[in-house]
């Protein structure tokens, strides 16, 4: 499913893979083999967010990208294996993307939250993600990545939100409609659930709990 939203047009791959297509480009966000159709090779520009293997994968990389793509990504995140130049982005802090403004927002588990493993770890420490917001053609577009809703995260504005709810390694869907009020978007498309069984979620009733407050939510 295809979602319009003022001029651009975004799509779930699955997961948390993303296709945003603009008038003149076509960006990806986190490819992962998993869940793509094909190798289209049409991506203008790539980002990845950071080095889980759903999230950074050369392969999947090289099945979207155009030859001549852009490929940004978090600089913590090793990218050798790529045959792309890549533009390194900061943990926090605004570069410009192949014409595009994209801050980089910090990403992580709250370790003293639910989203911990065995030994207490957070599962996404503090400096091994980040978040992006983008702005495409005047529209503001945030995809915070692998997170807990953060108290850093309540400046945080967009006119289009895509959160992931699945909980277990990120906020649940809960949680992500907190986020979701906070950064008070147009359009929220969540993303990264019911892939597997860890991170199935209840996406209606997220949805439905945030359109009962006015808020436009579409599961893509």
């Amino acid at each position: 499913m295809r979602v319009d939203h003022e001029g651009l047009q975004f799509e779930r791959l699955g997961h948390a893979s993303v296709r945003i297509e603009t008038g003149d480009r076509v960006v990806y966000i986190d490819p992962w083999s998993e869940v793509l159709d094909g190798a289209p090779g049409d991506g203008d520009v790539v980002f990845v967010t950071h080095d889980d293997p759903d999230h950074y994968d050369p392969d999947a990389i090289a099945a979207v990208a155009k030859p001549d793509a852009t490929v940004a990504a978090y600089e913590a995140v090793d990218t050798s294996d790529l045959e792309f130049d890549v533009l390194g982005l900061p943990h926090e802090g605004e570069r410009t993307v192949a014409g595009m403004t994209v801050e980089t927002v910090p990403s992580h588990n709250d370790p003293d939250g639910p989203h911990v493993d065995d030994d207490g770890d957070p599962w996404h420490a503090e400096g091994e993600v980040v978040g992006l917001l983008l702005t495409i053609d005047g529209t503001t577009v945030y995809f915070p990545s692998d997170t807990d809703f953060l108290p850093h995260h309540e400046s945080v504005r967009a006119d289009v939100f895509l959160p992931p709810i699945g909980g277990h390694y990120t906020m649940d869907r809960h949680e992500a409609a907190d986020f979701a009020r906070s950064v008070a978007p147009d359009l929220t498309l969540p993303v990264h659930y019911d892939t597997f069984e860890a991170v199935e979620t209840d996406a209606e009733a997220f949805a439905e709990e945030l359109a009962a407050e006015g808020f436009r939510v579409e599961l893509f």
